[in-house]
């Protein structure tokens, strides 16, 4: 009987042991099943912008009274996925090539020695703006110096900074973060745009929100009837930077407090005057400029906090000049008229014997903007400016993208145009764009992980998943035209060029 409790016990207790080790193996195995598989809630989504009295702190960001909610995995490991392609595409040899020294006569601004100890410095460098530096001192050693100063000694003949330059992320950061101490309207052009200055003395060119991210442009407006757009300046810069193209400055998205960092600070008294709080208890304002500056067109925060792209400004051309080229594709600008290059077959032939387009790189460069503008929608280029110091053999400044990204369910055929009737581009070009065809570096992915990078990602991505189908689609549509170009041509001399910039 005492052999036969025993065995009972025993028996127990095996089977106790093998059900918590059952047990065990089933927790273990749940937790390392892949994050897709496992159950969770539901993701809270970012407060809607379209709310009036909403502000732009996304739920689950606000502190430690509200933890973040979890969001989908899938989503996680498609930005993984896609930064990781970004690293790749810059990793490429196409976006590393072999750097030179680059010799004193090719940079933009110069150091600038002086021997008298009563005057700022011993040793001074060229400036940006007159009034911005007037009592500053700066010293010789460029590490010392704020972010934006080192942007512009950067600036060479060749591209306004280099691949992996280590500026851009500071710079970045201070566009995104620093005290801003005034605010003035900017003089010209037909939409609100605002000086903005650091307290390091740095300024930069802001633009307000005026659509929502989703909103496409009305397909009854004329081109030069469009609104500028702050998320399409900022995904400029990164889709010139993804091209390897380097000729957009520097610029980030950013939350204003239309108040405490305009109204309150500004000394512009036209500005000023522009303020007004709407039925709904938003602050706006509407400047004064020549078309869209009024109380019908008035940016409005929500209902203090403002989206904005804020770029790094140029050197001021009081101190190094810059001459402004009328595009040869100009479009008409008129309702019922038609520029030649819409009525003239042979136009490109004609181009092509005057300067600066008979000689030098000048052609294939201004190919490079137009990829870049059919890539983004962009009707707009009437003109763009090149450094006066460096003359015709130079890069030309990829500015003012603001009525890009308007349309993604339409693609405009005409902006191409200067590509399909002359039929040139750069090799480096041609190897990129081909690169960014394929899975492994696909265009939309690597520009959807750069652009999360940006500060207001974290309110709603700076482009829609349409927007990003849309550059995949107008990528086949140039590598296909420029196919077409070498059937035509009837060899890659013709139409390749092996100029190196």
């Amino acid at each position: 009987m005492r052999w036969r409790s025993r065995t009972i016990g025993l028996s127990l207790a095996f089977f106790s042991l093998a059900f918590f080790s059952f047990f065990l193996y089933l927790l273990l195995a749940l937790d390392s099943l892949p994050d897709y598989q496992r159950p969770r809630d539901p993701p809270l989504s970012p407060r809607t912008l379209s709310d009036p009295h909403g502000d732009y702190t996304p739920v689950g960001v606000r502190g430690l009274a509200e933890p973040p909610t979890q969001e989908p995995v899938t989503v996680f490991r498609a930005e993984e996925s896609g930064l990781l392609k970004l690293e790749a595409l810059f990793d490429h040899p196409l976006y590393n090539g072999p750097e030179s020294p680059i010799p004193e006569e090719d940079r933009l601004l110069k150091q600038k020695p002086n021997t008298k100890t009563s005057e700022k410095s011993s040793s001074t460098w060229s400036v940006a703006s007159q009034e911005a530096d007037k009592g500053v001192q700066w010293t010789s050693s460029v590490d010392r110096l704020p972010p934006w100063r080192r942007f512009q000694l950067g600036i060479s003949r060749w591209q306004l900074y280099s691949h992996r330059d280590p500026v851009t992320e500071p710079l970045a950061q201070q566009l995104a973060t620093h005290r801003i101490v005034s605010a003035v309207q900017k003089s010209g052009g037909t939409q609100l745009k605002l000086v903005m200055s650091f307290s390091n003395y740095g300024e930069a060119l802001f633009k307000p929100m005026k659509q929502e991210r989703d909103e496409e442009t009305n397909y009854n407006l004329y081109y030069f009837s469009d609104f500028e757009r702050h998320n399409a300046e900022v995904a400029a810069f990164h889709l010139d930077r993804v091209l390897g193209y380097r000729r957009v400055p520097p610029v980030v998205g950013r939350l204003v407090d239309v108040v405490s960092e305009i109204k309150d600070i500004t000394t512009d008294l036209k500005l000023a005057q522009t303020f007004f709080t709407s039925p709904v208890g938003s602050v706006c304002f509407y400047g004064k400029c020549s078309y869209y500056c009024s109380t019908e067109h008035a940016v409005c925060g929500r209902p203090r906090l403002l989206e904005a792209s804020l770029a790094a400004m140029l050197p001021d051309v009081s101190l190094e000049a810059r001459r402004s080229w009328r595009s040869p594709w100009r479009r008409s600008y008129s309702r019922s008229k038609l520029a030649r290059w819409e009525s003239e077959p042979d136009y490109c032939s004609k181009v092509t014997k005057k300067p600066p387009y008979n000689k030098g790189t000048r052609l294939v460069d201004f190919m490079d903007m137009v990829i870049l503008d059919f890539l983004m929608g962009n009707m707009d280029r009437h003109h763009y400016e090149t450094f006066e110091k460096f003359g015709n053999n130079t890069f030309l400044l990829h500015l003012d993208n603001g009525r890009a990204f308007g349309r993604h369910s339409r693609d405009e055929p005409s902006i191409l145009a200067p590509l399909l009737q002359c039929c040139r581009i750069h090799r480096s070009t041609w190897l990129r764009l081909q690169l960014l065809s394929l899975p492994r570096y696909r265009l939309s992915d690597v520009m959807r992980a750069s652009l999360s990078r940006d500060p207001l990602h974290i309110v709603a991505p700076l482009l829609s998943e349409l927007h990003l189908a849309a550059l995949d689609r107008r990528l086949k549509t140039v590598l296909e035209t420029v196919s077409r170009c070498l059937e035509r041509r009837g060899g890659a001399d013709e139409v390749i060029k092996n100029e190196v910039i």
